[in-house]
This record gives C-alpha cells, sequence and structure tokens, in this order.
C-alpha cells in the first residue's frame, strides 16, 4: 500500500518541482513590471518614452554599480543572519582616505606634499585595507564580545562617519591624479560591479566558504556541531563586507573627482533593500547574488522612474521606505510558507 501511495504521489512531487519558478525569475518579472509601468506613465505624464533613451539608461546603471558593490557584501552578511549598517559610512572613510592617498603634485593643498602623484594601485589599496580593517573590527566584536550586529555595526557606523569629518577637519579631498579618476570613468563602475558580483556568486553557490555561510545563517548550533568554526568565519563574512564598501569608496571618489566627508549617506540601507528585494532573508539562511544584482536595478529604475516623471524627492524617500517594508513582508510570508511545508 504504501509503495502504491509513494507511486501515485510521485508525478505531483515531480510536477511540482518541474513548476516550481526560480525565485530569480520572479524577481526579474517584477523589474520588467516596474519598468513597463514608468513607459507607460512616461509617454501619459511626460509625452516621452522612459525605455528608450539611453543615455538615461547608462547613466541609471552607472548609479546603482556603487551600491551593487555594497549589496553583495551586505547580502552575505544578511544571509549569516546578521546586518551591516556601517557600510555607507565606511564609502565615505575610504573614499577620503584613499583619495588623500592620489592627488596631484599639481594641487596646491596637497593632504600629503610629500606622497603625491603616487601610483594608481596605492590609494586603491589603501582604501580597500581600511575598508578590510572596518569589516574586520565589526567581525571582532560580533564573533569575540557577542553583541548584536545591529549595535556592533551601528557603532562603527557612527565611529567611521566621525573619522570621515575629522581626517581633513570637514574640507573636501580634491586634485587627483588621472590614473586613479580613470576608475570612475566611463562603464569602469558596472564592470567592477559585475566582477564582483560574478565572484561571490561563485564562491556562495561552489565553495566551501559559501556552505558555511548559509549553514550559519540557517541553524547556527547546527553549524557549529558540524564542526564549523562560526566565530572565525563571521569574521571572515564582515571584513569581506568591509573590503566590498571600501572597493566602492574608491570607487565613488575617483567617479566623483573628490572625496567628502558626506560620502556615502544611506547607502547601507539601500544595500539592504537590494539584497532583500532580491529574495536574501533577513532571518538568514537564504539569499543569492544574482537576486541582489537584480533588486539593484530595480532600485535604480524606481530612482531613475520617479526622476524621470519629476517626483519631489521627498515623496521618492517615502516610497522607497515603503518597498523596503513591504519587502520584508514578502519575506515574512515565504518563511511562515517554507514553515509549513
Amino acid at each position: 500500500m504504501n509503495t502504491e501511495a509513494a507511486e501515485s504521489q510521485a508525478p505531483l512531487a515531480t510536477r511540482t518541482r518541474r513548476h516550481r519558478v526560480p525565485p530569480e525569475l520572479s524577481i526579474f518579472l517584477v523589474l520588467i513590471g516596474i519598468a513597463l509601468v514608468y513607459e507607460i506613465l512616461g509617454w501619459i505624464f511626460v509625452g516621452q518614452s522612459f525605455l528608450m533613451n539611453p543615455q538615461r539608461l547608462t547613466i541609471m546603471i552607472l548609479q546603482v554599480s556603487v551600491i551593487g558593490i555594497i549589496s553583495v557584501g551586505v547580502t552575505q552578511v544578511i544571509i549569516t543572519g546578521g546586518i551591516d549598517l556601517s557600510s555607507g559610512s565606511v564609502v565615505g572613510m575610504t573614499a577620503m582616505i584613499a583619495a588623500s592617498f592620489a592627488q596631484a603634485s599639481t594641487w596646491p593643498r596637497a593632504l600629503y606634499p610629500g606622497l603625491t602623484d603616487m601610483p594608481f594601485f596605492v590609494p586603491i589599496g589603501v582604501g580597500l585595507l581600511i575598508g578590510l580593517l572596518a569589516g574586520y573590527i565589526n567581525g571582532q566584536l560580533i564573533a569575540k564580545t557577542k553583541i548584536p550586529p545591529f549595535i556592533a555595526t551601528l557603532g562603527m557606523m557612527v565611529s567611521a562617519r566621525g573619522i570621515s569629518k575629522w581626517y581633513t577637519k570637514g574640507q573636501p579631498v580634491s586634485g587627483l591624479t588621472d590614473q586613479f579618476n580613470f576608475i570612475g570613468t566611463g562603464i569602469w563602475p558596472v564592470i567592477v560591479f559585475l566582477v564582483v558580483a560574478l565572484i561571490f556568486h561563485i564562491a556562495l553557490r561552489y565553495t566551501r566558504y559559501g556552505k558555511f555561510t548559509y549553514a550559519i545563517g540557517a541553524n547556527v548550533q547546527a553549524a557549529r556541531v558540524s564542526g564549523i568554526n562560526v566565530e572565525a568565519h563571521l569574521i571572515k563574512v564582515y571584513a569581506i563586507a568591509g573590503l566590498l564598501a571600501g572597493l566602492a569608496g574608491v570607487v565613488t571618489a575617483a567617479r566623483a573627482q573628490t572625496a567628502q566627508a558626506g560620502m556615502g549617506v544611506m547607502y547601507e540601507l539601500d544595500a539592504i533593500a537590494a539584497a532583500v528585494i532580491g529574495g536574501a532573508s533577513l532571518t538568514g539562511g537564504v539569499g543569492r547574488i544574482t537576486g541582489t544584482v537584480i533588486g539593484t536595478v530595480i532600485l535604480g529604475v524606481m530612482t531613475s522612474g520617479f526622476t524621470f516623471l519629476r517626483v519631489d524627492a521627498y515623496y521618492q524617500e517615502i516610497v522607497k521606505g515603503l518597498i523596503i517594508v513591504a519587502a520584508v513582508i514578502v519575506d515574512v510570508y515565504r518563511q511562515k510558507k517554507r514553515t509549513k511545508h
């Protein structure tokens, strides 16, 4: 009898697996739907096409590239069941420090007159190192002191923003070399974003690093019992998130060809939103870099669409907040549905 029941249920299970929609596909369909809505509204209210403007689309992709770099690191933190509120401030801090090592000798107010005209890899390396250090400190605080990730990264957020203001007493860092600025020109920020996304997509899906990351987020006690050094791995994940925030800071400074202490404000919330919209669960154990990439593009399309429709910036922030809340509600619903099955 049990064999007959199993045989009768097997085709049903097969059909269920066959018709299961990949999460990235559903998120991509949401992206297409939002873009089409803006296209229709554009013809109604503006008399122009939203999608058939290459310049607008290029600017949109360039704008989201920095958020995308951050969101790749933030996604990995969220998969472990943590959160990183410091990434935006780390962008500002690394942008200021990296730019100070990228100033040209022709600039009369160089911060370090004896260290001008440095090869481009020096300021890049400095920025990456500062970001890595900030992430490492976050990881140490969380893994060793057991304080909640929210508190640890909140402290880093405030401290990093303070350092970026203190570093030059609030003055911008300008006069950067052409070699350094080249990183932020043309399509290079997008290339950096896509390369970073590809690297960590492979790392999460096909390496032990990814397996440990998902295991910790799904059940930290089970991960510890299975032999995973949870504390060491968490330090690694937060250090990588800091490293990517440092990279985003370098790209931001190169794009603007200057660095200011206010760079990166609210970037951490955009990165979290991109990850959650892309399917990452704030409860941990769920999330993919491909979904995060699509979530990042969704944020870019929305921002560009609002500007295209001449919606006031205040309303844009309100809508963005509502979308973040809606994404979390959908995530909670998915978790309940997954638990029932």
